[in-house]
């Protein structure tokens, strides 16, 4: 841990700040049987709703930066990332299952050791609590959420060190002979849409009756909702001065600056004002529950679905989380007012008929029967092509390929060269297929292509792939979920 700790604080940071920057994605309703929200059990470990909503999310954006923003719901569905954030999960639970049987566990002094190095938590190179406070609550996360998830990626990191691999001096050797070979290719593109593809009803009918599950009506939600608006209290200097002093980290300029009183003046008074309404919103809250709301306040009558668009993502999560046992939502602020929100009734997500899902069942078949053509046609060409004839490329450099994406290029690259074949295709996550053949190889005189780190790393993905492979077979897994 020591040894490799510089390479453990990049890797747990860049993961954290991925929870911390997503926004909220959601993906429907599932039915979740009586298990109490858990959607898997891996051994002894429940995996929760919550859990899977956030290992979606971070996926989903990370795909999203790939279709450069224009990737939706459907496409993601089209493409399985529901069961590949499950897929994630399960295989970190699996982990955290072997860490309880080795009773691994983080200590206070090991967290602290991470979350003090990092430059956003810092004024003047130094850790400041309150800083960090306000980093957190600014992202929508308490201390505790957030030294939660720490603790498990760290927790995750330490099991796996003790299978930590090492390279021998024939591995290094091998592999950097390996890594030092560079390709000369034709390559050619195929995309679904070069292909066009006809529906018939029956065979669209059929499509739909095989994944009726993943068609459903969205939940909806009948509200009662109490809106407490923006008070202005007028505060006095001395008000003003002591918020000031008390909450100043929260006052900083663009490049992180604090500013002064005469600067934030204006923030501070807002603030004092929202801190007012709050408070308000709060004794409203207490006399909605009790049912003594004063008549002159109004009460709003509202109907939501779980895909609606009229509260925030996070809000809306929130609303989708309320039941009979628990119908009351406290004062949450939305624009410059803080609303109370109560469930009455709850409407399941029900599936829909098939004329209901009809237009979404024929772009779910059309991506299909594309995908099973574009198979066929690369099957049937990939020895007989003409395409684009690259410079020569090696798998340790970066190299953009014509016609691909800096991403497709990075993964077609990382195919080839475990590919053992002269000629075949290879199919990327966007979908796109790559019929290529291999031209010409070299061998590059730069002994230095593959460093130990490169070594470990694959032999480390080799041992780690056979690890969850073992633990599969020791702590049994439990899918809950419907419909992923």
């Amino acid at each position: 841990m020591q040894r490799h700790r510089k390479y453990l604080v990049i890797t747990i940071w860049i993961s954290t700040i991925a929870f911390i920057g997503a926004g909220f994605v959601g993906w429907g309703q599932y039915d979740y049987g009586n298990k109490a929200g858990a959607v898997a059990k891996v051994g002894k470990i429940t995996i929760t709703q919550e859990e899977l909503q956030k290992s979606y999310t971070n996926l989903f954006n990370r795909y999203n930066q790939m279709f450069q923003g224009k990737l939706d719901e459907k496409q993601a569905k089209e493409l399985g990332l529901q069961r590949q954030a499950l897929k994630n999960l399960v295989d970190q639970t699996l982990i955290l299952n072997l860490a309880a049987s080795y009773q691994l566990q983080i200590s206070d002094a090991e967290l602290f050791d991470l979350i003090k190095t990092q430059k956003d938590f810092t004024q003047n190179g130094q850790f400041d609590k309150q800083q960090y406070t306000a980093v957190l609550k600014k992202n929508h996360l308490s201390i505790k959420e957030y030294e939660t998830s720490m603790r498990r990626e760290l927790l995750i990191q330490k099991t796996l060190y003790l299978f930590a691999p090492k390279v021998s001096p024939f591995e290094g050797t091998s592999i950097t002979s390996a890594m030092g070979v560079a390709d000369k290719i034709d390559y050619k593109i195929l995309t679904p849409d070069m292909l066009t593809v006809s529906s018939d009803e029956a065979s669209l009918k059929e499509y739909w009756d095989k994944n009726k599950n993943n068609y459903k009506k969205a939940a909806s939600y009948n509200l009662s909702v109490v809106h407490q608006p923006l008070l202005s209290t007028n505060p006095n200097e001395a008000d003003i001065n002591a918020y000031y002093q008390s909450n100043m980290h929260s006052f900083t300029s663009t490049d992180g600056k604090l500013l002064a009183l005469a600067q934030a003046r204006s923030q501070v008074i807002a603030a004092l004002n929202d801190e007012a309404t709050q408070k308000e919103a709060l004794r409203r809250y207490i006399d909605f529950k009790k049912g003594s709301l004063a008549s002159s306040v109004n009460i709003e009558k509202m109907n939501l679905s779980s895909d609606s668009k009229t509260f925030s993502p996070e809000l809306l999560k929130e609303i989708t989380a309320l039941n009979d046992q628990k119908p009351f939502l406290k004062p949450r602020k939305v624009n410059n007012e803080y609303v109370i929100i109560k469930l009455e009734k709850l409407n399941p997500s029900m599936s829909k008929t098939y004329e209901e899902a009809k237009a979404e069942a024929n772009i779910g078949y059309t991506y299909e029967m594309k995908k099973a053509k574009l198979q066929e046609l690369a099957q049937n060409s990939f020895k007989t092509f003409h395409g684009t004839v690259s410079n020569f490329i090696t798998r340790k450099e970066s190299t953009k390929l014509a016609g691909l994406s800096d991403q497709e290029s990075s993964e077609f690259v990382n195919k080839l060269f475990a590919s053992k074949q002269k000629q075949g295709f290879s199919t990327l996550q966007s979908g796109n297929v790559i019929l290529y053949n291999v031209l010409e190889q070299k061998l590059l005189q730069d002994t230095t292509v593959a460093d130990d780190n490169t070594v470990m790393k694959l032999k480390g993905n080799l041992l780690n792939q056979k690890l969850l492979k073992m633990l599969e077979s020791k702590y049994p897994i439990e899918i809950y979920a419907e419909g992923i």
